[in-house]
């Protein structure tokens, strides 16, 4: 499978899991939202760019799962025309969007909504010309239900941007001399786990093949492009970069280290260890290699 569920936690949601295991408490994360957003706002406007072939000017953007809103701002400002919706559950969320786009001189074009995005995107005021969901279907108990509600929000001839699936990140070498080489694909195995039991807990869950274009068909919309975009940051990592990884590493801990072995979740403790020369705040052979996957479909 080729989700990234290792940045999962980085999406906004759409639902409320039972269990304390899988739930993601989103206003608590908002920084770490926001780090993630920010750094890898390269990757997300050449998204924009590549988007422009479907929708050069669309009038009315909708956000749906924006989270704090980085993306929601980017895309106001990629495309300057455009009035932007950003749709989110968590009401601190939206609150940071309101005040991020406020900051960036959009608030006369930029508003917001609480919706549940199982809630077929509450009331639009008007069609969307450009919905963009980045890693929030997968937090809907019924992505189908939800894909259906997304294609009638669209405007006749209007696009749904669909950024699900991808390349887990990775961040060290295979062997970087600590621990047992591969710590990295073991976590994934345990993310792909703690992933599937998130997906089971939702409400109203109904298990998908995760083919994207054939599930944006089945909801009567026309598959018109999918592209992979890389977020690449070699060593020697910028100080935010870094930053970043390490976020990434603790929430790692936080949430999957007891499906590890002792001696993985050791390996993981000393390389958040900042007083340990070989963690990942020190190490000079960090980098920050991961592929995102865009999904583009029309409604006729």
């Amino acid at each position: 499978m080729a989700h990234d569920h290792d940045h999962d936690h980085g999406r906004t949601h759409a639902g409320h899991p039972k269990h304390d295991h899988t739930h993601m408490d989103f206003a608590q994360m908002l920084p770490y939202l926001e780090q993630e957003a920010e750094l890898f706002t390269p990757l997300y406007a050449s998204v924009a760019a590549w988007l422009r072939e479907w929708q050069p000017e669309p009038e009315m953007i909708v956000d749906a799962g924006s989270g704090p809103g980085v993306i929601s701002c980017l895309l106001a400002d990629t495309f300057p025309q455009a009035r932007v919706v950003a749709v989110d559950g968590v009401e601190p969320l939206l609150e940071r969007a309101r005040e991020r786009a406020g900051r960036l001189g959009f608030a006369d074009r930029f508003s917001t909504l609480r919706a549940e995005l199982d809630d077929g995107l509450g009331d639009l005021e008007y069609p969307a010309d450009l919905l963009w969901a980045s890693r929030s279907l997968h937090h809907v108990g019924d992505q189908r239900a939800a894909l259906a509600g997304f294609a009638r929000a669209l405007a006749p001839g209007g696009a749904v941007a669909l950024l699900e699936g991808g390349l887990p990140s990775r961040f060290l070498p295979r062997d970087f001399g600590i621990g047992r080489p591969g710590l990295q694909a073991r976590i994934d195995r345990v993310q792909e786990e703690w992933f599937a039991e998130m997906r089971d807990e939702l409400p109203g869950a109904v298990t998908e093949t995760e083919d994207w274009p054939a599930l944006l068909a089945s909801v009567g919309l026309r598959h018109v492009g999918t592209r992979t975009f890389l977020a690449d940051f070699p060593a020697p990592l910028s100080q935010e970069a870094r930053t970043f990884v390490v976020s990434s590493f603790t929430h790692r801990r936080d949430t999957i280290a007891e499906g590890l072995d002792a001696d993985d979740r050791a390996t993981l403790d000393r390389l958040l260890d900042p007083d340990d020369k070989a963690s990942v705040h020190h190490r000079t052979d960090l980098f920050l290699l991961t592929a995102h996957t865009v999904h583009v479909a029309v409604r006729p």
